[in-house]
């Protein structure tokens, strides 16, 4: 099976490619399933050559390297040339897609490089919204999809108080932060018309992320905790004096699928949230990191102060009180220990492995 088909099953872990056996096993404990299911293939890996008869049959020549192929939207996005920032397909049949390509949606690339930053991460919000309008229009009204967007924390701005509530001003300080903050009202006003039911979600930085670092001025906080547990060096660029709001990848899956059910008339119109988190520094989050797996692991943590990512990371917000989102049932952890605990259950590879000095 194809992975991008396989992934759409929920059962596929996404950078493994392999079967989630953990999901696998919510659904019938007392079986390996992993049996039941077909390998997940890469679009162009081969699975074998074409036979000599159906060569013959067909006139090609027999060895021709069969492979898997890909799903059919993803195959229709590439078709139609979905393949470079700001373009937006739509699929129309059995049933409805709405998708759209973006190269580097993230907040160091997006303060480096302003017109990029700006193409992908509002523009396309407004192409994708766009096609959304007129699917409801052709529907006679009747198409409202429900748009959770994953908006940030980095569109607030300081100076900040000790802890943000929900009525504090949305002043972003990066590019960032503007083109999250710009999306948020996009998705707003195309909601007050009927077109959407949308929500914005303001995201704590996830951590720990999974897999390998990527160029978000944020990617260190996952990074200082993912590679030392993994047995490599990680690089913290800021003083240990830095402090920030986080929650678990495990806590984001669980603010989408309640999004997903959450009556949008709670939200009397006011369609974005602070999300529940932990305010930890830097500093805290080593400790943390050092009663998980011992001094060993905080060895390979080298200090090399990076003044970009300082300047960016010191613009953004520290803590929040979230009761409005609290109030409305989104639930995190309640402290970067369970964070890290998360990641060594979830998402650690041979966790069993890491143990306390």
């Amino acid at each position: 099976m194809e992975a991008g088909d396989a992934s759409g099953t929920g059962f596929l872990n996404i950078t493994t490619r392999t079967w989630s056996e953990k999901m696998l096993a919510a659904i019938d404990p007392d079986r390996d399933l992993t049996t039941c299911l077909p390998e997940a293939k890469l679009t162009n890996e081969s699975i074998g050559e074409l036979l000599p008869s159906v060569a013959r049959e067909v006139g090609l020549p027999p060895g021709v390297p069969v492979s898997i192929g890909g799903g059919d939207n993803m195959m229709g996005a590439l078709g139609t040339g979905n393949v470079t920032a700001g373009v937006v397909t739509m699929s129309l049949g059995t049933s409805g897609t709405v998708y759209a390509c973006s190269d580097k949606p993230i907040s160091g690339e997006a303060e480096s490089n302003f017109d990029a930053g700006w193409q992908v991460n509002m523009f396309t919000m407004w192409h994708y919204l766009e096609a959304l309008k007129a699917l409801h229009i052709e529907s006679n009204q009747a198409y409202v999809p429900k748009i959770i967007f994953t908006s940030s924390i980095a569109v607030f701005g300081g100076p900040f108080p000790e802890q943000i509530d929900d009525t504090f001003l949305s002043a972003p300080q990066t590019s960032y932060g503007a083109q999250k903050a710009s999306c948020e009202l996009l998705l707003s006003d195309f909601s007050r018309k009927g077109f959407v039911d949308g929500i914005s979600l303001r995201l704590p930085t996830i951590c720990v992320r999974p897999g390998k670092a990527n160029l978000a001025a944020s990617s260190f906080f996952s990074g200082i905790i993912r590679e030392p547990l993994n047995g490599q060096k990680a690089i913290l660029p800021v003083d240990e004096s830095v402090r920030h709001w986080h929650a678990s990848p495990r806590a984001a899956a669980g603010f989408l699928r309640h999004a997903a059910t959450l009556d949008s008339g709670l939200l009397e119109n006011r369609r974005a949230l602070n999300l529940p988190g932990v305010s930890c520094t830097v500093e805290e989050q080593i400790e943390a990191l050092r009663r998980a797996a011992g001094q060993s692991v905080i060895k390979l943590i080298e200090r090399q102060p990076d003044d970009t990512i300082i300047n960016i990371v010191s613009s953004w917000p520290r803590n929040f009180t979230a009761k409005r989102a609290r109030a409305l049932g989104f639930q995190a952890e309640a402290s970067f220990d369970e964070i890290i605990a998360t990641y060594i259950q979830d998402d650690l590879p041979n966790a069993s492995k890491a143990s306390a000095d």
